[in-house]
This record gives C-alpha cells, structure tokens and sequence, in this order.
C-alpha cells in the first residue's frame, strides 16, 4: 500500500532507505512518466521504497494568488496516477510561506535525507527548488556527497521531435488540438472526479447532467465539447459537456457538466471520468433560457456526429446512443 505524507518536517518515513524523484507532476504526462519509471527501477535494484514528492498547492499557485496558472489535473488524479506508476510513496507537500522561505540546503536535509533517507534523487531537466529557486542539480550533487546520496537529471523526453511540457500540452488544449495534447500526455485528456448535485437547472431544461467540481482550481480549457464518460459501464458513454462558469445563470466557481445522451439514471456520489474529443464553442451568456436550450440541441447534434467518428475500443452500444 502507498503511503501519503503532506508535511516536510517529522520523523523517518523510509528506514531502509529510498529512491526520490521530484516535480510538479501536473498531468503526469510521458516525460513525468519516464522520471518516475527511472525511479521505481532504481528502486526495485536497490531494495528500498520509491517515493514520488511533489507540492500542494504547486508553487506557481502560491506565487501568483490574483492569476493562478492553470492544473491538468488535480491532486486526487495526481495521487491515483503516482501509485499506478509503482511509486511506494507520495509526498504532496503543503507549499505555503514558511516552506518557501526553507533554504535548498534545509529542504535536502530535512527532507530527502531525515525524512526519506534518500539513496538517489531523481530529478527533470532545468529543476530548481528551495528558497529563490537557488537548489539545482549541481547543488544536489553537492550535497549528494556530504549527505551520501547520488543525484541525476533525465534528458528531455520529445515526441516527433517536440519536447513534452506540460505546458505544450495547455496550449494544445486552448487550441482545442486534443490530438496533440494525448501525444503528449500518451492518453486522451480526461477529468475525474465524484458526481455532485448542481442547481438540477439542466434536468428542468431537458438536459440532465452529471457534475464535477474542479477543486477550487484554474482549469486548462473552458467551453463546450464532444466528450466520453468512463466509470458508468463497461464502455465509454457518449455526452456533449461544458466546462466553465455557465454565464447565463450567473455561475462563478468553474463546474464540469456532462450532459449523457439517452442516459437514465442515478450517478450522484458516482466517480466518473470525462475524455475530451473535440472543442465546439466557447462559453458565452444567452439572453434567456430559450436561446441557452435551441444552442444546446446544435451543441448535441455536433457532438452525436463527431463522436460516430471517433469510437474508442469497445464502444459499440455507445456508439448507437450516438445514432439515436
């Protein structure tokens, strides 16, 4: 079972030792993958815990309150994806003021060594951490050999010949480009999360739908798009969704709702996970809710005819809810 810890002072947590690799992990995409890979097979070799550490909120939420850059994905996804990655251990470090003012030295002491008894440290190309970003891979090696750990820096992963970021992949999905973004990412785009109740206004318009909160983050994509659900059956569901602040009805927080077509059903508390196949419109407020539903019914048409043409595996009885 893996083991979570949020905090970066207290007593040993890997007495035998450990593999660390560090970052933000947001999207776990191939390049995150090929880092944490590095580390769970050091870690298999040596006989010690691998441990993926992270930070929570990520430090350029912190540094930039009044415009936080956008998530791929939020913390539970994160989690969920490290362990399935192999990793022994999560650290999703609280990252407030006082852990940004920890100096690099004091983080690799504190830490990687007291905490993790670290053996190797893994880390991506250009990394820099502690207080003003002053620790480096050089700083690491240094530190390495008094502390009596080894330090390495991956090389940059690129498909046909792009270097994968996660930040290629938010402007993919601005772009609405979600072919390119699952290139990168080595997997559709999707969000999961819990079903919870909304203001229940879609069901009286005709258009129920299955509601996911993004957690009080900033999401990487707004608007109206072709989508599959996954977590409802064997196969993949098909649905028109819209992801932002729903304009019209004065919505603030940004909500992610799913509108399934032919579905009946109960999905309330239900963990589902919303694929992105393509971008339809951008959000925007409609005079009245008339306008808001006739724009619906083409926002479901287009979708219907979009997803026949792209079928995941296995999606056969979806795919004539398509057609209905």
């Amino acid at each position: 079972m893996t083991f979570l810890f949020r905090d970066a002072a207290g007593g040993a947590l890997c007495p035998q030792g450990s593999v660390v690799c560090i970052g933000a992990f947001d999207g776990l995409h191939q390049g995150h993958r090929a880092l944490v890979g590095h580390a769970v097979r050091r870690a298999r070799a040596l006989g010690v815990a691998a441990v993926a550490l992270s930070f929570e909120p990520l430090p350029r939420e912190l540094f930039a309150r009044g415009a936080p850059p956008p998530r791929l994905m939020l913390p539970r996804a994160k989690l969920e994806g490290l362990c399935a990655l192999g990793c022994d251990g999560v650290g999703l470090l609280r990252f407030d003021a006082a852990l940004a003012a920890v100096s690099a030295e004091d983080f690799v002491r504190q830490v990687l060594v007291a905490r993790l008894g670290v053996r190797e440290v893994w880390v991506g190309p250009g990394f820099h951490f502690g207080r003003g970003r002053a620790g480096d891979i050089a700083l690491l090696h240094a530190l390495g050999e008094a502390c009596g750990f080894s330090a390495h820096e991956i090389a940059p992963l690129h498909v046909d010949g792009e270097r994968v970021s996660s930040t290629a992949i938010r402007a993919a999905l601005v772009q609405g480009d979600f072919e390119h973004a699952a290139r990168l990412l080595g997997r559709p785009y999707a969000i999961g999360g819990r079903v919870v109740r909304g203001q229940q206004l879609g069901r009286t318009l005709g258009y129920p739908t299955a509601n996911l909160r993004y957690g009080g983050k900033t999401p990487a994509l707004r608007g109206i798009f072709a989508t599959w659900v996954h977590g409802i059956g064997e196969q993949p569901w098909p649905s028109v969704s819209s992801f932002g602040t729903r304009p019209t009805v004065d919505g603030q927080e940004p909500l992610l709702e799913a509108h399934l077509f032919d579905f009946e059903g109960d999905l309330y508390g239900r963990r589902i996970e919303v694929e992105f196949v393509a971008h339809l419109r951008d959000e925007e407020k409609f005079p009245d809710l008339p306008s808001l539903v006739a724009q619906m019914r083409h926002d479901e048409a287009r979708a219907r005819a979009i997803l026949q043409r792209d079928v995941p595996a296995g999606a056969t009885a979806a795919v004539q809810s398509c057609r209905a």
